[in-house]
């Protein structure tokens, strides 16, 4: 207890001077060694920032990239044949492992495509009136068919030589008288019974009203010209032109109180094969004793 208390100066016990120094120099070391782990841990950052640094350096470009993968094809040598499995898929370009490469058989010839049917033209009616020409020739403006009135009287007409005859007098109202002061005349090369005429100024009329003619020519389905050389004396005449079908309809009207007059009227109009054109050509209002309406010559071409 004495040598105790005799270690001890002024409450603190007593060391050897040597054992003071070894407690210093092992401070000394260890602080040594934790300023050389600083260092290398100091370091070991410095490395890794510089690494990210560097690797964030490389990926950065002034625009994007465009990554293109290509992957190689075979040879076109001819598309691979496809597996036998009934119907080859229509466009199949797949190729298949371990098959030849084949030629496509050439694609068959493509069936005509049927041009589609016209329609049937519908029924077509023109009329239009114009002056006679001083002579008519109607071997001429009567290629298809044409007939006159008159020469050989009131009930014989000339018509055209192996015309198609489709032509047809109908008759109509009133009793018919011919006569033979026409202001135009009429020729032609081809007639029967009267083969040839130089220039004829016949015709034939009916007087009072309600009388005239029905004339017709049949339709064939296509579009038809007929020509009516007509007048009237001291009368109204009205045309009523219709197509026996039914279907479009013109009325022409013409009048001379005190004379005569003419007209060629000109009608185009398409009817089916077994229609008819229908013209009458009627006294509408007398002016006169036998105020009347006459016919000379129809053409068809």
């Amino acid at each position: 207890m004495a040598e105790e208390d005799r270690g001890r100066v002024g409450g603190r016990a007593a060391f050897p001077c040597g054992y003071r120094q070894t407690r210093t120099a092992l401070r000394r070391m260890a602080r040594a060694r934790q300023r050389r782990r600083w260092l290398v841990e100091a370091v070991v950052a410095v490395a890794f920032l510089t690494a990210v640094v560097t690797y964030l350096g490389t990926e950065q470009h002034s625009g994007p990239r465009e990554e293109t993968a290509v992957i190689p094809g075979p040879p076109d040598r001819g598309r691979p044949a496809l597996p036998s499995r009934g119907v080859e898929p229509p466009g199949a370009d797949a190729v298949t492992p371990g098959l030849q490469p084949r030629q496509r058989p050439p694609s068959p010839s493509p069936s005509p495509t049927p041009s589609p049917s016209k329609p049937a033209a519908g029924p077509q009616l023109t009329v239009s009136r114009g002056e006679v020409p001083a002579l008519v020739d109607l071997t001429a403006v009567g290629t298809v068919d044409w007939v006159h009135w008159g020469l050989l009287g009131a009930d014989t007409p000339v018509r055209k030589r192996n015309g198609s005859g489709e032509i047809r007098d109908e008759g109509g109202r009133g009793d018919r008288d011919s006569y033979s002061n026409n202001p135009e005349a009429y020729a032609w090369r081809d007639g029967t019974p009267v083969q040839s005429a130089s220039g004829t100024t016949s015709g034939v009329y009916t007087c009072d009203e309600g009388n005239g003619f029905v004339l017709t020519v049949a339709g064939n389905g296509e579009l038809r010209t007929v020509r009516l050389y007509a007048g009237l004396w001291m009368a109204r005449g009205r045309l009523d032109v219709r197509l026996s079908t039914g279907g479009p309809t013109s009325t022409l009207r013409m009048e001379d109180p005190h004379t005569e007059q003419t007209a060629e009227f000109t009608i185009r109009f398409r009817a089916p094969r077994g229609a008819k054109l229908l013209m009458t050509w009627t006294v509408e209002e007398s002016f006169g004793d036998c105020g009347n309406v006459g016919v000379q010559a129809v053409a068809l071409r």
